[in-house]
């Protein structure tokens, strides 16, 4: 049996249990090295992505050293420090799980076939999705463009059962050297919002399988109707776990699937959103301009504004727009650096219709802002709102978003959570919005709220105006 070690090459994957590429080095017994590198990928990260990015390293490491092992940093192009770690350590074969965005398969392509034209073992696994986006084909051969019938085909398949943590982590006789964590300062941009958004984490494999079991315990069985209320801890929160590996979705759907078993009414619903985020990477494989354009090509032809440097921008992108339900799932984003889905709906679609703005000003601001960011579902989502991608919301349907907060959030507690201003005694939450965000800004509690931007009525009239005389 060979000795020469595996390097288990990490990226958005930071767990041991069901981590195909992780358990197939270590059944091959020879030596595996866990290795991290910080290429261009790493380095295009917004704000906060690139700080929980940090922080899960970290964590995975310690992780890895309570096994006899450790995670391996280096910083530089993909392939070259692969290269050197071969060099380094006499591997002859390295793992890694599969990405899914275009500029990740152009670099695992080029790694794989340079590694295998030098005579190394180079091999990519499943595991950050359930269903291969290549694997999911209509009738007639083509891909899914309309989520309803992606479901219905799916729904149903086996999904492989999770792999259990490795017993025993091989390590190598010696280690190679490792990049210092606290040099790479993935942590430099949050400055100071970094304190205040800490709290909110929930950090590593074992909190996110605790996450799991208790909103399968406590919260699944309604989850279909408390999903939706912004105010209430109805929502698994998984999306910051899922986004950086520290729980697959394989062990979310197995987990939903016995809760549907269990006759607990939510979970249907729990399946359904899983499948929603393949459905996403799903048309981000076939449709890789899904991240970068309009998805349906007529929208090239709408005039939104694309100047992040307008007042009405600048005043969404402080939460100061003066519509109360806006502003405070912006400023739950700054607190908690993760907005309630039902909120972020209704902030796309504020900026996008009732402010007429380009959807890639609010994506971009989400990829900077989002511990949870993950690529293909920021641009679904973002598009979705916009009328502009696949299976979108009508473009002609426009959230109201004062009647959304009566529909919702009736008794206000989501806004006296998130909003301070006119208020006697805020919440610590409302506060803590003015210590998170940057000084520049020039924000206090004290200052008056403000009038609305865009009255709800009028923007809606306005949007649906432009939409009339859109020309296509």
């Amino acid at each position: 049996m060979s000795v020469s070690p595996v390097l288990v090459w990490f990226r958005r994957d930071l767990r041991l249990s069901d981590h195909p590429a992780m358990s197939a080095a270590c059944d091959s017994g020879r030596p595996v090295i866990p290795v991290f590198i910080h290429d261009d990928a790493v380095a295009a990260l917004g704000a906060a992505p690139k700080w929980r990015l940090g922080l899960g390293l970290q964590c995975f490491d310690a992780v890895l050293r309570e096994k006899g092992s450790r995670l391996i940093l280096r910083r530089g192009d993909a392939l070259e420090m692969l290269q050197a770690l071969i060099a380094e350590t006499g591997a002859e074969a390295v793992y890694w799980s599969r990405l899914y965005d275009p500029e990740a398969v152009k670099r695992d392509t080029g790694v794989k076939s340079a590694l295998k034209e030098a005579g190394v073992e180079a091999k990519s696994f499943g595991g950050h999705l359930m269903f291969e986006p290549w694997t999911v084909e209509t009738k007639t051969g083509g891909f899914y463009k309309v989520y309803t019938p992606f479901w219905n085909m799916v729904k149903t398949r086996e999904v492989e059962a999770p792999l259990s943590a490795p017993s025993d982590i091989p390590a190598p006789e010696s280690w190679p050297e490792s990049d210092a964590l606290a040099d790479w300062r993935l942590e430099a941009s949050m400055d100071r919002g970094a304190a205040v958004v800490r709290p909110h984490v929930r950090l590593g494999e074992q909190a996110a399988q605790s996450r799991l079991g208790a909103f399968i315990a406590q919260i699944v069985a309604r989850y279909d109707t408390t999903r939706d209320l912004p105010s209430v801890d109805g929502t698994s929160g998984l999306s910051e776990n899922l986004s950086l590996g520290e729980i697959s979705p394989h062990q979310c759907w197995h987990a939903g699937i016995r809760a549907r078993e269990d006759g607990k009414p939510g979970a249907e619903t729990f399946l359904k959103e899983l499948v929603w985020r393949e459905f996403a990477y799903h048309l981000m494989h076939h449709t890789p301009q899904l991240l970068t354009g309009n998805w349906k090509e007529d929208w090239d032809a709408f005039p939104w504004n694309q100047d992040e440097r307008r007042a009405e921008v600048q005043r969404w992108k402080h939460g100061r727009t003066g519509i109360q339900f806006v502003d405070a799932a912006l400023r739950e984003m700054y607190v908690t650096g993760r907005m309630h889905n039902r909120g972020r709906m209704i902030v796309a679609s504020y900026l996008t219709k009732h402010l007429l703005c380009h959807w890639k000003i609010g994506l971009k601001w989400f990829e900077d802002c989002l511990i949870d960011w993950d690529p293909a579902s920021n641009a679904m989502g973002w598009q979705w709102s916009a009328g502009s991608g696949p299976d979108a919301t009508p473009y002609f349907r426009v959230f109201n978003p004062v009647t959304q907060l009566d529909k919702f959030d009736k008794d206000r507690a989501y806004v006296r959570r998130w909003i301070a201003e006119g208020r006697k005694t805020p919440s610590e939450e409302a506060l803590a919005y003015f210590d998170a965000v940057p000084r520049s800004w020039g924000l206090d509690p004290g200052n008056a709220y403000p009038e609305p931007v865009v009255a709800a009525d009028e923007g809606r009239q306005r949007a649906l105006a432009a939409y009339e005389n859109r020309g296509f």
